[in-house]
């Protein structure tokens, strides 16, 4: 039983924009597997671009930090790490290993990344943990929104589809999130969630499982 495509959760991503990931056909979270292969790529392709006055290790793997991307204070990145143009990551933030950050994304504020993409435009901006996660364009994570992405037993998540338990592969997978959802504050997303485009998730919800377009879940 498949999920939703990339094409149906990211309807206005342009595939040929520059220094995005390219999304295969089949089930969404094959990204998250083909996220460090394809983030090493660019990062040979394009070196390194680091900062003085940011707080870096790259004892793992390259870091670039694009001319016009605006990095606050106390910021620290694990590489590998890519942060795109106009990008924002706010004061006290942290961005780890094989995170994503493309063109005008924003990672605020005491919030932590993690093996993720955040498409452009958009954001996790306060207090936020996205792990294993893919948040589409123009989607918004409402203050204190956790992306969870392991169960307690480590065991390989499933996702839930029309009522079905679906295996994914993977042991780690937190949220796919399609473009312009808006996440409330303190939601929490179990593993496998993915969430289609123009969704809303009302404050203090516990999402599990699959969901369609404009859903309204709460």
């Amino acid at each position: 039983m498949a999920g939703p495509t990339w094409a149906e959760l990211w309807p206005s991503l342009d595939p040929s924009s520059r220094n995005i990931p390219q999304f295969t056909e089949g089930n969404v979270w094959n990204a998250l597997m083909d996220l460090k292969s394809q983030l090493d790529s660019l990062l040979n392709n394009i070196g390194s671009n680091e900062r003085n006055d940011v707080s870096i290790d790259s004892s793992k793997g390259r870091v670039f930090i694009s001319d016009s991307a605006k990095i606050g204070p106390s910021v620290h990145i694990i590489g590998p790490a890519y942060i795109g143009p106009d990008a924002e990551i706010r004061h006290g933030a942290y961005v780890r290993e094989y995170s994503w950050i493309c063109d005008s994304a924003l990672v605020g504020h005491a919030s932590e990344v993690k093996h993720s993409i955040l498409l452009p435009n958009s954001k996790a901006p306060h207090f936020n943990y996205v792990g294993d996660s893919i948040l589409g364009p123009n989607v918004n994570l409402g203050a204190g929104v956790k992306l969870s992405n392991l169960r307690n037993d480590g065991g390989e998540v499933h996702t839930i589809i029309e009522g079905s338990r679906v295996p994914t592969g993977l042991r780690k997978f937190g949220a796919i999130i399609g473009e312009n959802s808006q996440l409330g504050c303190n939601a929490v997303t179990n593993p496998g969630v993915v969430l289609g485009a123009n969704c809303n998730v009302m404050p203090n919800t516990t999402v599990t499982g699959v969901y369609g377009p404009n859903s309204k879940i709460g």
